[in-house]
């Protein structure tokens, strides 16, 4: 078996290989495209033969060079990057080390493997998550669009300041050059932001009609259907999580934890998650305080204990790990929520 630890970086990729016994079989950098991943995979295979593990660490890119080599035959690994550095850590950095490294844990069997999605849930992030990109280009826009009247001590009559009755007052704005292009402008990009949103949410409902985890998120409070998909795509499969805490922790809703003997310290979010995942969580849990009588009077103990703005905060993030929870209980016995202390029976 050789051993092989990648670091990727914009414009190469650095290897080093590794025989059994932990002697230097080669190192060099590539190309990280397809073309000089498969003259990687050829050289090595000319040169040593026989299998390869190969490991990465994961980051934008990894999982391109991770298809491209397991179609050449290797077994590629990739590495969670925080729990690699803290296997390993290092006094001096360079890639050159960092491949190396990688290569010593896959020879020594002590690669922090990541779960690696395949190319249906891998389609199924990237529409949710393009989606939430998109509505946030147009909230910018429209966010900058309130701020330019505030400029020029303009107030709109109506609420909705981009419906019908705000877009004439717009048009009768006296705003000055360039603030009315500007504004223009912005309304545009509103409109084609706005035609691609909607189209996209149709293909998310249509797809979403078929997911076989939608229709049980969608029984828990707060969660529609774009936030259900959105839950559904990020979990993946709730299989790989054994217990509710696995997937709570997961989400990077748990506080940081330091503990030495009689010191216990908890800071802030961990954060060690998929963003979006835990974006839908807290959205979520926004919608259920205003839905659910249970939750709502949780955050009003939380306001009255710790302020409006911080109680509300941290009331969001505790019913986001409920959701959470509830989550994994209602996908892994394939039930509807129900709320605690209800009988539910168990599934055959």
């Amino acid at each position: 078996m050789l051993y092989v630890g990648l670091d990727l970086s914009r414009k190469r990729l650095d290897w080093h290989a590794l025989a059994a016994d932990g002697g230097l079989v080669g190192e060099g950098a590539s190309p990280p495209d397809r073309d000089g991943l498969e003259h990687l995979a050829r050289e090595v295979q000319r040169e040593h033969g026989g299998p390869v593990l190969a490991a990465i660490e994961s980051m934008t890119g990894a999982r391109f060079v991770h298809d491209q080599l397991e179609l050449a035959g290797w077994d590629v690994r990739i590495a969670d990057a925080q729990r690699a550095k803290g296997i390993a850590p290092l006094a001096c950095k360079t890639d050159r080390i960092d491949a190396w490294v990688l290569a010593e844990l896959a020879r020594r069997d002590l690669v922090p493997e990541i779960w690696l999605p395949g190319p249906e849930v891998r389609g199924e992030r990237e529409r949710a998550r393009f989606r939430i990109h998109l509505v946030h280009k147009r909230t910018s826009l429209k966010n900058r669009v309130h701020a330019i009247l505030f400029q020029h001590g303009l107030r709109a009559p109506v609420d909705d300041l981009f419906g019908v009755g705000g877009r004439r007052f717009l048009q009768r704005c006296a705003l000055p050059e360039p603030w009315r292009s500007n504004v223009a402008a912005s309304l545009y990009l509103i409109d084609v932001f706005e035609e691609q949103i909607e189209t996209m949410e149709r293909d998310l409902r249509r797809l979403g009609a078929e997911h076989r985890y939608l229709q049980l998120l969608m029984t828990a409070p707060g969660i529609g259907w774009v936030l259900g998909y959105t839950i559904a795509a990020e979990i993946g499969d709730v299989g790989r999580f054994a217990t509710p805490a696995k997937l709570i922790s997961y989400t990077g809703l748990c506080p940081r934890v330091r503990q030495s003997g009689q010191v216990d310290r908890r800071g802030a979010l961990s954060k060690h998650g998929p963003p979006y995942l835990r974006w839908a969580l807290i959205e979520a849990a926004h919608n259920a305080v205003r839905c659910y009588p249970p939750y709502r009077a949780l955050s009003e103990r939380q306001r009255a204990r710790l302020g409006k703005q911080r109680g509300g905060s941290v009331a969001a993030i505790t019913i986001a790990r409920k959701l959470a929870e509830a989550s994994w209980w209602m996908l892994t016995r394939d039930q509807p929520f129900a709320p605690a202390g209800a009988r539910v029976p168990l599934t055959a």
